[in-house]
């Protein structure tokens, strides 16, 4: 794939250093000159904006929209880092946090529980603190407390070089080096003011060029492509695009790699905004899309198997009516959960368990006779199409 041909500093510049290598300075936002709205750009930004219309549209009209956030802030914590190297899955993040501590589960998975904290902390911060670097820090230090790289100053701007490229390259032989240390406090400041600056840019441009950015200003020495990932949810969110955080681009960076990769570094070296708008741009459609249709099926599902329990529970219909919305936020469950939801003895809540099994809502699977779990697999299947993930630089 070959996006453009002319080299530009429009985007910014790179600049020799003292010791040898060249580092790549950024530009302000917006860019200079201007980007220029023309041929698919003016009607891929419609499409977008009624994709996410639709979006929030037909998640507001669930039972309960914070239940299908909740699986979406997970299924997004495992794309984004499978895209990092992880090999954990959305059945590995859901039995970790089941307190399923199985010997089988991957080791990486703390560091996919660490994403879904930093999610949760940044949406709850929205509430009194803007996008902004303080809130940058906090979501970091939060993605990478005590796992890998969590040595590498988690919270804290870095004080030294970093570069991206192959494993084992060098400062002269990577693909891409960020701007010097000394360079991010200003750069990062310049972000937050362009954020938050009275302009005409519509808000899915705005958040466009500000992913680019601030994965150009690579601010911290691990965790910035999933912090930059994180970015584009807050902002969708506090600029109001979406009343709910439901929109996550990682499956789509992660379907189109190489593609995703040459857009950011297209930018840098040839100022190609306009190029990177578009693929973005579609992302958002693509995704938005397939956020609107998992939704749909999310009703139809708790439809079907809300009517399976009414014709054939009988009295205990009111107990499985109540375990099956729990499952919307918690699709792994032993009887001991059963029973604290119900409220009846074990003996019940364990008949309980076998009747679900047998309509289909639960299966077992542990293969354990004792300390047994199951899981609310036909869910769980809605989101779970998340493939192993490839190593990437940070």
């Amino acid at each position: 794939m070959v996006i453009g041909a002319e080299t530009s500093t429009r985007a910014g510049r790179y600049i020799s250093q003292a010791t040898g290598y060249r580092a790549f300075i950024p530009a302000r936002l917006p860019p200079e000159p201007a980007l220029e709205f023309t041929g698919e750009l003016p009607s891929l930004l419609s499409a977008a904006d009624r994709a996410l219309g639709r979006l929030d549209g037909s998640v507001l009209t669930l039972p309960n929209p914070d239940l299908f956030v909740f699986m979406y802030v997970r299924k997004e914590a495992v794309l984004s880092s499978q895209i990092e190297g992880t090999q954990s899955s959305l059945q590995d993040l859901l039995a970790a946090e089941a307190q399923m501590f199985d010997q089988d589960l991957p080791r990486d998975v703390d560091e996919v529980i660490n994403y879904v904290r930093a999610m949760n902390h940044g949406l709850a911060r929205l509430r009194e603190l803007p996008v902004s670097v303080r809130l940058i820090r906090e979501i970091h230090a939060e993605l990478m407390h005590g796992v890998r790289g969590g040595e590498l100053q988690p919270g804290e701007l870095r004080t030294s070089q970093n570069w991206i490229g192959s494993a084992g390259c060098t400062l002269s032989t990577a693909s891409f080096v960020p701007p010097p240390h000394h360079v991010v406090p200003e750069a990062l400041s310049d972000l937050e003011k362009f954020l938050h600056a009275d302009d005409s840019l519509p808000p899915l441009v705005k958040i466009a060029l500000a992913h680019v950015q601030f994965e150009t200003i690579h601010p911290f020495l691990d965790g910035n492509g999933r912090v930059g990932r994180l970015l584009i949810t807050f902002l969708l969110t506090e600029c109001g695009e979406l009343h709910k955080p439901v929109l996550y681009l990682s499956h789509y960076f992660k379907r189109h790699r190489q593609a995703y990769y040459e857009h950011l570094q297209a930018v840098r070296e040839r100022g190609a905004w306009e190029a990177w708008l578009g693929f973005f741009l579609r992302g958002v459609i693509e995704v938005g899309g397939e956020a609107v249709e998992t939704a749909r099926r999310i009703l139809l599902l708790r439809e079907q198997h809300r009517a399976a329990i009414a014709d054939r529970l009988g009295r205990a219909a009111g107990s499985g009516h109540k375990v099956l919305e729990s499952l919307f936020d918690r699709p792994i469950v032993a009887v001991n959960d059963i029973q604290q939801m119900t409220g009846t003895t074990y003996p019940a809540a364990n008949n309980l368990v076998s009747r679900l099994v047998e309509l289909g809502v639960l299966s077992e699977m542990t293969g354990y006779a004792r300390n047994r779990r199951f899981r609310y697999a036909p869910y769980i299947a809605l989101f779970n199409d998340c493939g192993p993930g490839v190593e990437e630089s940070a």
